[in-house]
C-alpha cells in the first residue's frame, strides 16, 4: 500500500497559499456586490452568507487539502470534518455536500472509494447529505468537500464582533501541524499522532450545538492560518485588541518539544512572516512557543467570543473536552495581539 503522505510536499491545511500573497491578490480583486450577499470575502469570513429573504441565509464553503496521513477513510474523515467546519464556525446547519477530488494515477481505485467513505460517515455524522461532486487526475491526492448550511438571518455568527471584556475560548488543542510534519518522517509518538488525528476528526458540532443558545459575540474556526492569524482577523475585523495568555492555550502532548526540534511545516514560517508584524510577544514567550501560535491546524477547534458569564456556562457545557479560555478582548492599542505569560 502506498503511503498518502508520501506523494505530497505539503498537508492538510499547511497547503494553503502563503496568507501574505491571498491578501495581495484578493485585494486586487473587484467585490461583486448583491443587495442579498450579506457576507463574502471582504472581512476574511469562514462562508459566503446569502439572505434568501424569508427569515433564512443560505450559507456556503468549500475546503480540500491533500493528505496529512496515511489511511484512506481517516483522511476522508479529516477533509470533510475540516469542510463542515466552516459551517459550524458560523452557527448554522449543514445540510448538504459535494465531493471534489484530485486522484493520480498511481493509486488503486479502492484508495478513492475509502477516502469518500471516510467523508460520508462525517456529513452523516453531522446529520447532512452528500451527493456526486467533481474529479480530476492529478499527480498528488487531494479531497475535500463543497458544503452548504442554513441559518435564522439573525443567528448568524461572524467573526466580527468582539466586545471589550469577552472572553475568548478555544474548543480544541494546537499542534497538529506540527505532529503531522514530524510523523512523515516518523519522529512522532504513536500517543501524540493518535491525539492530533483524534482532534482533527471530531466535529465542530458539539461546540457550535453547545454556543447557540449563547450570546456568541464573534466566531471562527482555526485551520491553516493558526491560532494567531484567525486572531489577527477577528481583531481586525473588530477594530479590538486580544491578549493571549500562552499557557491557558491548550496543546497537544509532544507539539513543543517537536517544536523545538524544527518540525514545523512551511505554512507555519508563512503564518509568521505575515503575523508577526500585528502581534506583540512577551518577552516570557519562548520561539518554539511562538511556533506552535503559527502552526496551521487542520480541522481545528471554533474560536468563540463571549461575556464573561457566558464563557463560564459554555465551558460547563463543554466539560470533558479541552475547551478553555485562552484570552480576552482589550480596547485597540499598538498591535492586534500580545500575548503574554
Amino acid at each position: 500500500m502506498v503511503r498518502l503522505t508520501s506523494l505530497v510536499k505539503t498537508s492538510g491545511c499547511a497547503a494553503k497559499l502563503s496568507p501574505k500573497d491571498l491578501e495581495r491578490v484578493l485585494s486586487e480583486i473587484p467585490i461583486m456586490e448583491s443587495d442579498d450577499l450579506l457576507e463574502g470575502f471582504e472581512h476574511s469570513d469562514d462562508a459566503l452568507v446569502y439572505d434568501m429573504r424569508d427569515g433564512r441565509v443560505l450559507i456556503e464553503t468549500v475546503d480540500f487539502f491533500p493528505p496529512m496521513v496515511d489511511d484512506p477513510f481517516t483522511f476522508g474523515q479529516i477533509a470533510a470534518a475540516n469542510a463542515l467546519s466552516d459551517i459550524y464556525a458560523m452557527g448554522a446547519e449543514p445540510v448538504l455536500a459535494m465531493n471534489l477530488m484530485c486522484f493520480p494515477h498511481c493509486l488503486d481505485l479502492s484508495v478513492m472509494k475509502e477516502i469518500i467513505l471516510g467523508g460520508m460517515s462525517k456529513v452523516r455524522e453531522a446529520g447532512a447529505v452528500i451527493a456526486g461532486g467533481h474529479t480530476i487526475s492529478d499527480r498528488e491526492p487531494k479531497y475535500g468537500l463543497s458544503v452548504t448550511g442554513f441559518s435564522k438571518k439573525e443567528d448568524v455568527w461572524y467573526n466580527r464582533g468582539l466586545r471589550t471584556g469577552d472572553k475568548l475560548i478555544l474548543t480544541k488543542k494546537i499542534g497538529v501541524g506540527i505532529i503531522n510534519t514530524a510523523n512523515k518522517v516518523d519522529e512522532a509518538d504513536e500517543e501524540s499522532v493518535r491525539e492530533a488525528v483524534e482532534s482533527m476528526t471530531t466535529l465542530n458540532k458539539m461546540a457550535r450545538d453547545n454556543a447557540r443558545t449563547l450570546s456568541v459575540h464573534a466566531a471562527t474556526d482555526v485551520t491553516g492560518f493558526s491560532l494567531l492569524g484567525h486572531l489577527r482577523e477577528m481583531a481586525k475585523a473588530s477594530e479590538k485588541t486580544v491578549v493571549l495568555h500562552y499557557d491557558w492555550v491548550p496543546q497537544i502532548q509532544g507539539a513543543l518539544e517537536l517544536a523545538r526540534f524544527g518540525f514545523l511545516p512551511e505554512g507555519a514560517y508563512n503564518n509568521r512572516d505575515f503575523i508577526a508584524p500585528d502581534v506583540d510577544f512577551s518577552p516570557k514567550v519562548k520561539r518554539e512557543e511562538e511556533d506552535i501560535l503559527f502552526d496551521p491546524q487542520t480541522s481545528g477547534g471554533l474560536l468563540l467570543a463571549l461575556s464573561a458569564e457566558d464563557a463560564d456556562e459554555f465551558l460547563k457545557r463543554m466539560r470533558g473536552t479541552p475547551a478553555a479560555i485562552v484570552g480576552e478582548v482589550s480596547e485597540p492599542d499598538d498591535k492586534l495581539i500580545k500575548v503574554i505569560r
